[in-house]
């Protein structure tokens, strides 16, 4: 599924429900980037206003950020959440904008 482009909410922290999604789709991040990650938290995120689209700013040690693009389907449709794109390499001071898949 693309994620699209468009308007998306203002950067705010990360919740539960960020990080419930950041972990959800950790696997396929680890196999995208070919690393594991012992530290994995959401810290920043935007969603995709009237959509279930999410940019994830993941802290994954020292003063390394990874940012995640991620499909969540509704609820009742069944589907798992997916994975869009990784960018790697990212800081704190780096702001969460969407990215080419």
């Amino acid at each position: 599924m693309a994620c699209p482009p468009g308007d998306w909410s203002e950067t705010k922290d990360a919740t539960e429900e960020t990080q419930d999604i950041s972990n959800q789709v950790k696997c396929a991040v680890e196999v995208k980037t070919g690393k594991c990650y012992e530290e994995y938290k959401a810290v920043k995120y935007r969603n995709h206003v009237g959509g279930e689209n999410f940019l994830i700013k993941v802290f994954v040690g020292v003063e390394d950020y990874i940012h995640l693009s991620v499909f969540k389907p509704l609820l009742c449709s069944g589907e798992k959440v997916e994975l869009c794109g990784v960018e790697e390499q990212r800081t704190k001071e780096l702001p969460l904008v969407p990215f080419p898949n």
